[in-house]
Order: structure tokens, then C-alpha cells, then sequence
């Protein structure tokens, strides 16, 4: 695990966006694993700006997101595919792109859909991260085991209270999603975690310096041989 302190979270996106344009232009059909939350939004729009610049061409590019919610109507501005597309896709040549859908009559058949999709794909080469306050990734929340593929998760309540803020009220969060598992998470190629900001600070330092354990999952990105991380001061306060 490589760790990164930047200044400012401005620094921390232009960084990241510059590992993640490597990656593309090492190999212009890349397989990204894409996270959403506020703190990827400055990293896509620097992406943008090196697309729109001619730096970067996404056309060959294929993408799959993390997670998604859980029974959300189709279109809702909150939905982590309309967070995408306004964020991201509706403004670069993206080759494709999937998400899990939250919609799906039979959820478990979705996980494991989701699950062949990205083997089939060949796996992700790039899979980009934050951090929950609580050391979760995706959508895997602190527990007895680590989670294994795709899978049906329950939202903890520090989570819901984090997302309500994107709500008219904490009732109108979804309690459930569907997440890519700790197990794809690690077999991805590579992985960048970002996180910013002093609500971070604890779980980015139970990360790096305490027990692997599934009650902080992000702790196991530690076993993986290829994990860079980018903070900014504040995140990195307690290291």
C-alpha cells in the first residue's frame, strides 16, 4: 500500500485523475471499477477536462460501478447511475458502462449476473474507491466475514445517516443495495483509494495501521499487491 498526503482535495483529484489517465492511455480498452459519493466528483471532472482537452479518448473504455441502490425508481436523480451519467458518462465517449440494477425482480440473479459480466470482461484493471466512515468500501459494511462477489447488502446506520444528506429526509434513504463484494474488489489489478476530509481520518488510520479484520473491511486492501491511496491533510490527520 503506497499513501499519498496532498494539500488540498484539489491536488488529491488532479492526482488521481492522472493515475487513472495513465491507465488509459497504457491501455486504451482498461477496464475501470468507478466509485460514486462527493469525494470521486473532482477526480471525474478533471477526467472530463482531459477528454474535452483531446488528452484522453474513453471510447474503448469499459466501466462497472461499485454498487447501486436498492429499489430506487428508474431515473431518480439519486441513483448512483444518474449520479454517473450527470458526473461522468454524459460527458466523455465511454465505451460502456454497468451498474448493478437495484430494480431487478430477482436481486440475487443480479448479483451473480453482475458477477460473470465483469469476468467476462476480463476484470478490472483499475478499481477506484473511498472509504466510509466506518471503513467500508462499496457497499460492504463492518461485520463477522468479508463478503465474497456481488451481493445483497443492508445499508448500517451510520451509512444512511452519511447519504441522508442527498435526501429530502433520512426516511427517503434506501436501506438496502447491491455492492460488488470485498472478493471483486480484490481482484482488481489495481486499486486507488481516495479519501478527504477529517470525517475520514479515523477509519483512512484504522486502515493503514490496525488489524485486518471484516469490522473495518477496507482493511483488507492491504493484502493486495497493488493499492495506492490519496489524502489530503485532513484525512491523513491521525496517521
Amino acid at each position: 500500500m503506497v499513501v499519498h498526503v496532498f494539500d488540498t482535495p484539489a491536488q488529491v483529484a488532479q492526482a488521481a485523475a492522472a493515475v487513472i489517465a495513465a491507465q488509459i492511455l497504457q491501455k486504451p480498452d482498461s477496464v475501470l471499477g468507478l466509485a460514486t459519493g462527493s469525494t470521486p466528483m473532482d477526480t471525474y471532472r478533471e477526467l472530463i477536462s482531459l477528454h474535452r482537452g483531446g488528452v484522453l479518448d474513453f471510447s474503448r473504455v469499459k466501466s462497472y460501478n461499485l454498487d447501486e441502490y436498492v429499489g430506487l425508481p428508474d431515473g431518480h436523480p439519486e441513483s448512483y447511475v444518474s449520479f454517473m451519467k450527470r458526473n461522468l458518462f454524459d460527458h466523455i465517449n465511454i465505451g460502456s458502462y454497468s451498474l448493478p440494477d437495484g430494480r431487478a425482480r430477482d436481486l440475487q440473479r443480479e448479483c451473480e449476473s453482475y458477477e460473470q459480466a465483469i469476468k467476462d470482461d476480463g476484470g478490472i484493471d483499475m478499481q477506484l474507491l473511498g472509504i466510509g466512515n466506518n471503513g467500508h468500501i462499496g457497499f460492504n459494511e463492518p461485520g463477522e466475514a468479508f463478503t465474497y462477489s456481488t451481493n445483497l447488502t443492508t445499508l448500517a446506520q451510520s451509512t444512511i445517516d452519511a447519504n441522508k444528506r442527498f435526501f429530502d429526509s433520512i426516511d427517503q434513504v434506501p436501506r438496502q443495495a447491491l455492492s460488488m463484494g470485498i472478493g471483486t474488489i480484490m481482484e482488481a489489478r489495481s486499486i486507488l483509494l481516495l479519501a478527504l476530509g477529517e470525517a475520514k481520518a479515523q477509519a483512512v488510520y484504522q486502515m493503514i495501521r490496525g488489524p485486518i479484520t471484516p469490522r473495518l473491511p477496507a482493511s483488507i486492501l492491504r493484502s493486495h499487491a497493488r493499492v495506492t491511496v490519496m489524502l489530503d491533510k485532513a484525512a491523513a490527520a491521525r496517521l
